[in-house]
């Protein structure tokens, strides 16, 4: 069984430009609004380390250490800063082949007085947990639409970790909230096992993502090992491993920047500027939102040649990465959205609205309509969690603040996620907070369109 069969978004096609439909799939164009998305990313800095994806060898995966040489990409990280970091292991026949890799997190101060590191929030999972106490969210084939009451509901790593961030919830492996960082030497911070053991096929995958502050600079490295008879490396190994500054082998290198044909996006292993996309979404020059007459979309995690023709990339800049990976955020996997809508009925009539989350087809040629596929058999886009206010069920009562979870796959038109009824005048704010999940393959669309709506569709084969 083929890695993408296992992990079928884990590894999905970021890599690539687009994705071929089978050729009995129809095309479904919805005459609407294509807008940019207002707002943009703080200056928050977030070390992304998603590459490799697949960990082939032991190794520094990512280190903002000034020592090191090739090894290092020395930006130091001071006050709030965040990590994202994305792995998956498929065993070692070489050692064994249910041996386990362990995934670690050091980190020291850049001067010579001790440094006080918080962890404000955070959240980690495997894909499949091997022994009691594992965080584990396994690809579950949920519904497209499955709201969240008191059980978690997550299919993949990258989905628990993002629907944890938005609850507040901290996984139990992450049972330090402070450390005093002293100098001379790194603290480890964390030491959290791949494990294979008793898998069919031998493969598993971590997801971590940390929100932390520092109370002066620090520098961090993420490092993957193995130990000896089950048993982690020592703290000293993982501090020989990074003084030794041997990285762990990088994969998929990307097309370089404004190339032309088919672009490989790679993935990323630096530290990019932005962790959160702020907006009001609003009519130009206005402070609220009229209710639009047709169907109104804005994307969400745009990037190069995937910007339906808005023009607007998303993707958050790195600051510094590691040659032969991406040149840029592409995906903004870890990245928080959270929009706000201030809805107005300037008519003269009730009108009722209801907001989706969708997955158009990639286009850049208009902004005056996007494409669907007109089944539901293609390759999942996007699979995690949503946190929505301000919107009411079918039955007009209010759905209070709600999560619900998604999946969407190539070319569908979510489901509504509620609906908003303004009288003529009226006014009401929808809130949507989303942090990009690593099992996703962007961009998506933020919907709003009224309930009502006899849009002109055409097919085309």
């Amino acid at each position: 069984m083929t890695l993408n069969r296992l992990f079928p978004a884990t590894l999905a096609p970021i890599a690539l430009l687009g994705l071929t439909m089978p050729a009995m799939a129809e095309v479904v164009v919805r005459q609407q609004t294509v807008r940019p998305l207002p707002g943009g990313l703080d200056a928050v800095l977030m070390v992304n380390d998603n590459n490799p994806e697949l960990i082939a060898s032991d190794g520094i995966l990512l280190s903002t250490f000034p020592t090191g040489r090739d090894a290092s990409l020395p930006v130091a990280l001071n006050g709030r800063f965040d990590l994202f970091s994305h792995h998956v292991y498929a065993g070692d026949a070489e050692a064994s082949p249910e041996s386990t890799l362990w995934f670690a997190l050091l980190a020291a101060p850049l001067g010579d007085q001790p440094v006080t590191l918080t962890l404000l929030e955070g959240s980690t999972s495997l894909s499949q947990a091997t022994k009691p106490g594992q965080t584990e969210a396994p690809f579950l084939p949920l519904p497209s639409h499955m709201r969240e009451t008191t059980a978690v509901v997550a299919s993949g790593p990258g989905s628990r970790v993002a629907g944890d961030l938005l609850a507040g919830r901290t996984a139990p492996e992450l049972s330090h909230q402070t450390w005093t960082l002293k100098p001379g030497e790194p603290t480890r911070l964390l030491r959290l096992p791949m494990p294979v053991a008793g898998l069919d096929p031998l493969l598993n995958g971590r997801n971590v993502q940390l929100r932390l502050h520092s109370s002066a600079p620090v520098a961090i490295a993420t490092l993957a090992g193995h130990g000896q008879d089950a048993k982690p490396p020592s703290d000293q190994a993982w501090r020989t491993m990074l003084s030794q500054g041997i990285l762990s082998k990088k994969e998929h290198r990307p097309s370089p920047r404004g190339s032309r044909g088919k672009l490989i996006y790679s993935r990323v292993s630096g530290v990019q500027r932005g962790s959160r996309w702020t907006a009001e979404i609003t009519d130009p020059g206005s402070r609220v939102l009229d209710a639009p007459q047709g169907p109104m979309s804005w994307p969400i995690s745009s990037l190069e040649r995937g910007t339906l023709a808005t023009g607007q990339v998303q993707t958050a800049e790195l600051k510094a990465f590691y040659p032969g990976t991406a040149w840029a955020a592409h995906g903004n996997y870890g990245v928080e959205y959270d929009l706000r809508l201030p809805l107005r009925n300037n008519s003269t009539k009730p009108v009722t609205l209801q907001v989706s989350l969708d997955s158009p087809l990639k286009g850049n040629k208009t902004t005056e309509s996007l494409r669907f596929r007109s089944d539901h058999n293609g390759p999942v886009m996007f699979r995690g969690p949503l946190q929505i206010r301000g919107l009411d069920g079918t039955d007009g009562e209010p759905l209070g603040r709600q999560t619900v979870h998604l999946v969407l796959r190539q070319g569908q038109q979510g489901p509504s996620l509620g609906q908003v009824t303004l009288n003529p005048g009226e006014q009401q704010q929808v809130q949507l907070r989303l942090v990009y999940p690593a099992d996703a393959t962007p961009p998506q669309v933020l919907t709003v369109q009224p309930v009502k709506q006899f849009s002109r569709y055409k097919r085309s084969l």
